[in-house]
């Protein structure tokens, strides 16, 4: 493959500044495996932060702020599946989004979702609580029209109109 080939397809680089020096100890954000779609990210917290179910969601700084400086890319903090899985710790407003101009810390907003009266969740400095993926980003250009181009079977039906999702008998 040629030089011109490779810058092809290489992957963006987003730049990443180190916030908390315990991320140098606990080894850089990275990928998990070698086909892991996301990175996960520490909770740099200074002591352990317990969560009780369904308490007020809390931010978790990461210890990291990224620049990805391309209107065609941004991140999304998700849940560690098997965090929400088994102890409920999920992402306090469900995804968060960083898009390509933001520069600030990255917070992790973390909820313990498990129901009252389960045991609650304790989060430790250096913990992995989330995972960062980077995503395309689409900015399609709008057209204002007064009727659509064509119509479609679903049309304007709303929530449900598509059936239960029970298999057909």
């Amino acid at each position: 493959m040629s030089a011109q080939g490779a810058a092809v397809n290489a992957p963006p680089t987003v730049e990443v500044r180190i916030l908390d020096d315990r991320i140098r100890a606990w080894g850089l954000p990275r990928y998990q495996s070698d086909m892991a779609a996301a990175i996960d990210l520490f909770a740099c917290v200074d002591a352990p932060l317990v969560l009780a179910p369904h308490s007020p969601a809390e931010l978790v700084p990461s210890g990291i702020s990224v620049f990805i400086g391309n209107k065609q890319l941004a991140a999304i903090i998700v849940p560690r599946s098997g965090l929400g899985h088994r102890s409920g710790l999920v992402i306090g407003n469900l995804v968060g989004l960083i898009d390509a101009d933001y520069t600030g810390p990255v917070m992790i907003s973390v909820w313990n979702r498990s129901a009252p009266g389960c045991e609650p969740i304790m989060i430790r400095p250096g913990d992995r609580i989330a995972q960062m993926l980077f995503v395309p980003v689409l900015r399609p250009r709008f057209e204002v029209v007064d009727e659509f181009s064509r119509n479609t079977e679903r049309g304007d039906a709303g929530f449900g109109s598509t059936g239960t999702g029970e298999p057909p008998a």
